[in-house]
């Protein structure tokens, strides 16, 4: 009979083409899941389908993507973690495999998403984190980036700050909170939110140090976000330094 499993999955997303699989690559955190449990429960159970928490782009990490999946296996909990994690490539973990209820759905349930954008600015070179940070040419006003981000808090439309310029469902969201944070020449951007649109985090990153950089003003992000219009936001910052931290459930 089959269960529906929840599992906690983290993953450096370097070389791979995002979560979602795709048509002829193999080479996405969605695919590589499904090939390996596919295996697992053999060929006779019908086609796997591993549903992710959210999307993540090219090169975009997670310390704790949810996602769950439907299996019929007499394998235990531990022994589906453990089998994964035998097959898995070493970029991909399942951290936690646990029985969900039949109605859990990793995406539609979720409540709230926390993000974590790295920056890092100094004389040195962050050799052995050089894959999972943005690293700045310049330092940026951290205080105007604060002052900045007051204003893209709260419930708004964010069409200015979504990548995808054909979206025709809602682009309305709630940022709950966007936190600066600093530890010597690592320069930390937490986002809370509901839900994000595509490339949302890191224009809001790109948006930021524009601000930063002083071209241009914290007040000027209410423009922004009135004008619903991609073109008046600032450049997405490189997805190396993105990373879903947390997928929040009641």
């Amino acid at each position: 009979m089959k269960k529906n499993y929840k599992l906690l999955v983290s993953y450096d997303g370097s070389r791979y083409f995002g979560w979602e699989h795709q048509p002829g690559n193999d080479m996405t955190i969605q695919g590589k899941l499904e090939t390996v449990l596919q295996q697992m429960v053999g060929e006779d159970h019908p086609p796997i389908t591993v549903i992710g928490a959210g999307r993540t782009d090219a090169g975009v990490h997670a310390r704790a993507m949810t996602a769950n999946v439907l299996l019929d296996t007499e394998l235990s909990e531990d022994g589906i973690q453990a089998y994964m994690n035998r097959y898995l490539p070493d970029d991909i973990s399942v951290n936690e495999v646990k029985i969900a209820a039949d109605r859990f759905h990793s995406r539609f349930k979720a409540v709230g998403k926390t993000y974590r954008y790295t920056l890092w600015y100094g004389k040195s070179k962050p050799v052995f984190d050089r894959k999972y940070v943005y690293m700045l040419k310049e330092q940026p006003d951290l205080e105007r980036m604060r002052e900045a981000a007051q204003y893209l808090t709260g419930m708004h439309d964010y069409k200015s700050f979504c990548g995808n310029s054909h979206m025709k469902k809602s682009t309305i969201r709630v940022v709950d909170t966007i936190s600066i944070e600093t530890s010597g020449s690592y320069i930390r951007i937490y986002v809370h939110g509901n839900g994000f649109l595509q490339n949302m985090v890191r224009i809001l990153v790109g948006t930021l140090l524009e601000v930063g950089y002083g071209r241009m003003e914290p007040e000027d992000m209410g423009a922004i976000l009135e004008a619903k219009d991609r073109k008046k936001a600032g450049p997405t910052a490189p997805a190396q330094g993105l990373c879903l931290m947390k997928v929040d459930y009641d």
